[in-house]
């Protein structure tokens, strides 16, 4: 007679917990719910999270490697806050993110005109749903920004291998902290990043792959040139000066 057997659940491994505990943290600090230049209390985290501080302490030190937290010396001891949101900061950040989908846009123009005319149409509908948005304004911010992304998405998994992938992947969410949390202002220059994309479906339909790196490049200085302006009214979110 067979006899069923419950099998117990899988243990959860060390790993799983601090891959679980990086993603939720680091949603945290994109989101702005750990806000820039923030204590991190360690024990108030894992509490949050329900978690032990064991995957808690390695998320956050991965999270430092990254960039998304940092060290800050204090009177008696070093604690980490989250990294605060600066001009100079985003100023790297963008320009790292430029030459990445600048590599994979010109690798997209390498490829046989079938699949370059596929990705056009889908470049196509995603910055003409931007348009409309720009005329109609019945939108959030958030729906844009995933547009943008979505755009941007298209291009980099096309033409990205793992490596420029993976990079790609860590720097992108640190950029977004300032999307997020700057966003309203910048919508007014929405008609700017939609008429910078159509010069990047231009070059990928044209197969120019000198020609869509630099459309990729002026992309995104004009991103860093509208946030700037918005930084400047604003202010920045944090002490970067007195952290090391």
């Amino acid at each position: 007679m067979d006899i069923d057997v419950e099998c117990p659940p899988a243990k959860v491994t060390h790993g799983s917990n601090v891959r679980t505990a990086y993603l939720k943290i680091r949603k945290f600090i994109v989101h702005g719910k750990l806000a820039p230049g923030s204590w991190i209390i360690e024990g108030d985290l894992a509490q949050r999270l329900a978690m032990s501080r064991t995957p808690v302490r390695s998320a956050l030190q991965q999270l430092q490697r990254e960039g998304f937290v940092i060290e800050q010396k204090g009177a008696t001891k070093a604690k980490l806050i989250v990294a605060p949101l600066t001009r100079h900061d985003a100023e790297d950040l963008y320009s790292i993110i430029a030459r990445i989908e600048g590599l994979c846009a010109r690798r997209v123009t390498q490829m046989p005109l079938p699949q370059r005319t596929a990705i056009v149409a889908r470049l196509t509908q995603c910055n003409a749903q931007l348009e409309r948005i720009r005329h109609s304004r019945p939108s959030g911010a958030t729906e844009i920004f995933e547009l943008d992304r979505e755009f941007h998405s298209v291009l980099v998994k096309a033409g990205a291998g793992h490596r420029l992938l993976a990079l790609h992947n860590g720097i992108e969410p640190q950029a977004e902290r300032y999307w997020r949390l700057y966003a309203s202002p910048i919508l007014e220059n929405l008609h700017a990043s939609v008429a910078e994309h159509q010069a990047i479906i231009r070059a990928v339909e044209e197969g120019d792959g000198e020609c869509v790196e630099k459309a990729l490049q002026l992309n995104w200085q004009g991103g860093i040139r509208r946030l700037d302006q918005v930084m400047a009214t604003f202010g920045e979110r944090g002490d970067w000066g007195s952290a090391t």
